[in-house]
């Protein structure tokens, strides 16, 4: 083939050009992958070819070595290991080596990445070993600058997109090369820069260096007097290095913080370079998350302490906010202030971090934090400069949530009255984050509202707001939702006679249902008023039944007419704004289904209607469609057996979305709704789980099925056997074969995305046995899984014996031993019962383990004596 002619035309602006050589470039790779990779690799290295034909060729090696799906990824790794001539992955190698010492930048960053892509695949499988070594070797070349620049980035490449673990043992060398380009008599502004980026990649597996006392020291050295480079580059680069050690080893940085840190981050938060301020307030805030976290988990030791079986937390909190707040916390109130008048939302600026950062600073500090701020508020509220006014405001919002509510509850009724009317201030930023700070108290201290007229002056001028500029009326629909979960809290399935908010119910849902009237969505604030509003559905008391009864039939009139309007669609906003306005129909309408439950009936069949053109005219990969079938199990589980009549139009449909196995999130909910039509109908499901069963076992059987779907898959057999009893035991042994299949499954002790996959994975099976074990039990068929008890002991015995076993699989492990136990109660697998592994199982001491795991360990411990006559 002839790759620079096809590289070029697959960038042309002819569409149909540019699709022909895509075509063949992805024939050429799978007809002949080496062929393919050489031609490439000799287009990177050729310093002949136009620049953006290199960086096509690149970026083609890339892709066919890197991809985000694991099972794609997979593949392309066994494709390059195990199709390929050594010869040929030699000769790309070199080529992409070779090109590291480019006088083109561009060209030697594609050549680095596509180096560590392959690094990713081979090192893993104990190839290509010398690389490290190679590099290393190139950094060491001191005359030839550009090659230096280009491998400390390759080294970073490496150290991103590979498992700590497969570098650690080359830590030592790897740490020695970035930190020696970083140091401070480096004098090439590039060389330092590429040095901290790759340095900020290999922090995570440099460990073993960070506990050597020496090297830490060093390396903090180089790092801090990286902070004070006169570029700001690689300032910026030197503060994100200090924000992840922070994060990766906060245990070890008393000492740095006493004698640099401090004093460095607060002169990086007052620099002029907004880039270097940025990295020093996200410093603080990391230290915050991070003093927070341990704050918790010191609660939880204490509580576990007090049922006998705690222990201390394994880090403790230096408390470095606390000690730093009088110095930080005037910097970052004055940042608050360096607001621009018309920055985008979505752009994030000095002001944003530092206002992120006083909300963590007031979680982190508690109730220290309060006073140092309150004159900054007094003296800043009522200023003639907005930039004052706002930050008031916002310094007010962001220390509700950390100090005792008790602490706050004079400091908010003080401040309503002059808040409330700062929601008609001259400056549309003061009135956005008046109603933002507004409904921060309406999360955090509702219960400061509830006097009259308090909350009557709060819902007055949220109400207006709703009517305000987008973001304003986001903010205040927000609000208003904020303040029924708060008010009307009530417990899940209970419906009281009335509630704090009954008086103003129908005033607060007649200008919400007003906003989401608008034709637009800017900053989503229709949107906004279309959650808002399933809030209100879902806390509506008895006395406010007549609005939710009248949201319904204004949604269900509006879900009709926006589904005749769906032909007249010209073009893709127009779409987008249709399955906008679906999506928020079918969530409301979910709302009043689970509110109303068996109410619903009257009108199933005209939501059900609804529903069925909704799918038939969304499209296959629609989000739309998810919402349709979510709301198509919502009413299976409201309205149970009475659904039987309105599943046959479904099944087609429902059937193809399980198979569009290439939109996992599609094939998952489908899937869900499956166990929720079997629920639903109980055993009238016998009529169609042949039709299940078979959809699901060929789902299993697809190549492009997402790892994360089959465990949905799994789990569904369970609500499949719970539902249809004896029914199930056609379906049994196939269903054995494949969860054993699965239970099989085991990952590398270094692959941690693995094992979590895993954890998951155990989970959706012992579901699935759960299902299937009290279903046969149940219909008088326990003898038929007799058969199967062994292995499905094995996997019990793998997964509860497992160190790394979450509370969640402790609890269905024991649920289903208990299950079995209960199941043979005359002696059949006594032996089985009375292995050790099993009895060790009732004395877990797991931390934490909720009340609800404490009494199924009980039960199944009571089942397990009772089956195999042992005394306690």
């Amino acid at each position: 083939m002839n790759a620079s002619e096809l590289l070029a035309n697959s960038l042309s602006p002819d569409a149909t050009t540019r699709q022909n050589a895509t075509t063949q470039l992805e024939n050429a790779a799978r007809m002949d992958y080496g062929s393919y990779v050489s031609h490439l690799a000799q287009v990177v290295a050729d310093e002949s070819s136009p620049s953006h034909i290199r960086t096509a060729a690149g970026l083609a090696l890339k892709n066919s070595l890197y991809s985000r799906d694991y099972a794609r990824q997979n593949e392309f790794s066994q494709r390059w290991l195990e199709q390929l001539d050594p010869n040929i992955k030699n000769n790309v190698k070199q080529q992409l080596l070779q090109t590291l010492g480019s006088p083109s930048a561009k060209a030697a960053g594609d050549a680095g990445q596509v180096i560590a892509n392959i690094a990713a695949i081979e090192l893993p499988s104990g190839q290509w070993l010398d690389l490290v070594h190679t590099l290393l070797g190139f950094v060491n070349q001191t005359t030839n600058i550009s090659l230096k620049v280009a491998t400390l980035q390759t080294i970073g490449f490496l150290c991103e997109g590979i498992k700590p673990e497969v570098l650690a043992a080359q830590s030592n060398e790897i740490l020695t090369a970035v930190v020696q380009g970083a140091r401070s008599d480096e004098t090439n502004k590039d060389v330092k820069l590429s040095a901290l980026r790759a340095l900020y990649n290999s922090l995570e597996f440099v460990r073993d260096n960070m506990e050597n006392e020496g090297e830490r020291n060093y390396l903090m050295q180089v790092v801090c007097e990286a902070t004070q480079y006169q570029d700001t580059d690689v300032q910026v680069a030197a503060f994100e290095c200090l924000v992840r050690i922070m994060g990766l080893y906060y245990d070890k940085m008393g000492f740095y913080m006493e004698r640099a840190l401090f004093g460095l981050t607060s002169l990086g938060m007052k620099a002029s370079e907004e880039a270097v301020a940025l990295q020093a307030i996200e410093f603080w805030s990391t230290v915050c998350e991070e003093e927070i976290e341990l704050a918790i988990e010191a609660v939880e030791a204490i509580l576990e302490a007090a049922e006998e079986y705690g222990e201390p937390p394994a880090r403790e909190s230096k408390h470095f906010a606390r000690i730093a707040l009088p110095e930080i916390l005037p910097i970052i109130l004055q940042l608050l202030t360096k607001q621009e008048e018309d920055v985008d939302e979505d752009e994030w600026n000095v002001s944003m971090a530092a206002g992120t950062c006083l909300s963590l600073l007031a979680r982190a500090t508690g109730d220290m934090i309060v006073q140092p701020v309150i004159p900054f508020i007094e003296a800043n509220i009522k200023s003639p400069d907005w930039h004052a006014r706002e930050a008031a405001v916002m310094a007010f919002g962001a220390i509700l949530d950390g100090p005792d509510p008790a602490a706050l509850e004079t400091l908010v009724q003080q401040a309503l009255p002059i808040l409330l009317p700062m929601m008609q201030d001259s400056n549309v930023n003061v009135k956005d984050t008046t109603a933002y700070t507004i409904g921060c108290i309406c999360d955090l201290m509702a219960q400061s509202l509830k006097a009259e007229p308090t909350l009557g002056n709060v819902i007055a001028v949220l109400i207006a707001g709703v009517e305000d500029k987008p973001r304003i009326s986001a903010n205040c629909s927000w609000s208003l939702m904020n303040l029924v979960d708060q008010l009307h809290g009530f417990d899940e399935g209970t419906t009281p006679p009335t509630g704090p908010l009954s008086p103003y119910y129908q005033g607060i849902v007649t200008a919400l249902m007003k906003v989401t009237e608008k034709p637009t969505n800017e900053a989503n604030y229709r949107t906004s008023a279309y959650e808002a509003l399933g809030s209100y559905v879902t806390q509506a008391p008895m006395d406010a039944l007549q609005s939710v009864s009248a949201i319904t039939l204004t949604i269900l009139a509006r879900q009709e007419q926006l589904l005749q309007m769906q032909s007249e669609l010209l073009g893709v906003e127009d779409r987008m704004n249709w399955n906008e306005l679906q999506g928020n129909f079918c969530s409301i309408l979910i709302n009043v289904i689970r509110k109303l439950n068996n109410d619903i009936k009257p009108l199933t069949e005209r939501i059900m209607i609804n529903a069925l053109n909704l799918i038939k005219s969304a499209g296959k990969h629609s989000t739309v469609l998810e919402d349709a079938f979510l709301l198509v199990g919502t009413m299976a589980a409201a309205i149970e057996h009475d659904m039987q009549p309105y599943i046959g139009p479904f099944l087609e449909p429902l059937l193809n979305a399980i198979q569009s196995t290439e939109d996992s999130q599609l094939c998952t909910v489908a899937v869900g709704v499956i166990g929720d039509i079997c629920r639903a109908l109980g055993e009238h499901a016998q009529a169609y789980a042949q039709g299940f069963m078979t959809t699901l076992f060929n789902t299993l059987q697809s190549q492009t099925l997402n790892r994360q779907v089959k465990i949905s898959v799994l789990s569904c057999f369970g609500d499949i056997a719970l539902a249809i009893g004896a029914g199930f035991v056609p379906f049994l042994e196939p269903t054995m074969n494949v969860l054993k299949q699965a239970g099989d499954l085991t990952a590398d002790e270094n692959d941690y995305d693995m094992i979590d996959y895993i954890q998951s994975l155990r989970e959706g099976i012992i579901e699935a046995y759960v299902g299937i074990v009290t279903a046969l039990k149940a219909g008088g068929k326990a003898d038929v899984v007799l058969a199967y008890v062994p292995s499905i002991l094995d996997l019990l015995h793998r997964t509860l014996t497992d160190e790394d076993r979450t509370e969640a699989l402790v609890k269905l492990g024991v649920g289903l031993i208990g299950d079995l136990a209960d199941g043979y109660r005359n002696g059949e697998i006594r032996d089985a019962l009375l292995q050790e592994w099993i009895v060790n199982s009732f004395k877990f001491k797991g931390r934490g383990y909720s009340p609800d795991t404490k009494k199924t360990l009980k039960w199944a411990k009571e089942n397990v004596r009772a089956a195999t006559n042992v005394q306690g």
